[in-house]
């Protein structure tokens, strides 16, 4: 039958194909058969990671230390990073949940279908074991991305840490927040060291390595099981889900709505970028750097 050829029959062709080779067996026995020489129906394994990035261990042990350090001051550490998108509307949910009746979702997920779909960006304060998650209706972008981050700081991250104008995040190597958009650094110098005064610290996580971001595990696995098997039929309830996600650690998360438009594609000239306040560190400086709050100029009065 050829040695790839057979793995994917069913029992019943297996036992029709060994009764044409003369080798008669019931499908039963075939299944025994397999069983007994540990064969079973198995699905793929992702399990090759390829080559790790030379510089892996190094940037790891930088962001050790650089919690460490902000641990040990007191001073706020988040990490952050969009959780998967999600339609709005009579939509299935993956999961399961206890109901008497499942509950009833259109058959196919068009985007036209239902409310919109929606783009949560979390923020997770380490420190606190507490979530902020924004909810976006547009793009996500590194505009929408920092101005959630402005908002948790403005609405709750200024009340956990008063005394503090220092800042460390942690985020992903891609995506909004990666570290190759420029406009993820512009926006980070506008919206929090020049709007909000902040010493902005970022540490991306290799490439490849996402799982490792506390956030993954922290806070969105979590929201993941809370509204499991519950289509999320309006913005409301997407909103009350987040919400009430706990964990018996102690996880408590908020939420908000945020209905602006972030427009894809905003480019970042050499010129504003040499415009920024921004210090790379000396260790993996690609995926480490310091924004601080530019000078103010002051305008001499004419009069």
């Amino acid at each position: 039958m050829g040695e790839q050829r057979w793995v994917r029959s069913s029992l019943r062709h297996l036992s029709a194909r060994l009764t044409e080779a003369r080798h008669p067996a019931s499908p039963p026995t075939v299944g025994r058969l397999l069983r007994d020489m540990d064969y079973s129906l198995r699905v793929n394994a992702k399990q090759k990671e390829g080559a790790p990035h030379p510089d892996r261990d190094e940037q790891f042990e930088h962001i050790n230390e650089q919690v460490e350090a902000f641990r040990s001051a007191g001073q706020p550490i988040i990490s952050v990073d969009t959780k998967k998108k999600e339609l709005i509307g009579d939509f299935k949910n993956p999961g399961q949940a206890w109901c008497q009746a499942a509950e009833r979702v259109n058959v196919h997920d068009f985007l036209n279908d239902g409310l919109g779909r929606a783009v949560p960006y979390g923020v997770y304060d380490v420190l606190h074991n507490h979530g902020y998650v924004g909810v976006g209706i547009s793009g996500d972008t590194p505009q929408f991305a920092v101005e959630v981050i402005a908002q948790w700081w403005q609405q709750e991250g200024r009340q956990s840490f008063p005394c503090e104008n220092r800042l460390l995040i942690l985020a992903d190597g891609g995506g909004s927040n990666g570290y190759q958009p420029r406009d993820w650094k512009r926006q980070l110098q506008e919206q929090l060291c020049d709007g909000l005064g902040l010493a902005v610290t970022v540490c991306h996580y290799p490439t490849g390595c996402s799982k490792w971001n506390p956030i993954e595990h922290r806070l969105f696995n979590h929201i993941s099981l809370n509204w499991a098997g519950q289509p999320l039929r309006t913005w409301d309830i997407m909103l009350a889900y987040l919400r009430g996600t706990t964990t018996s650690t102690g996880l408590t998360v908020s939420a908000s709505l945020l209905e602006g438009d972030y427009p894809k594609g905003q480019s970042v000239s050499d010129a504003e970028m040499a415009q920024l306040n921004l210090e790379r560190d000396s260790v993996c400086p690609k995926w480490n750097y310091t924004l601080r709050p530019r000078p103010t100029t002051t305008v001499p009065d004419s009069t």
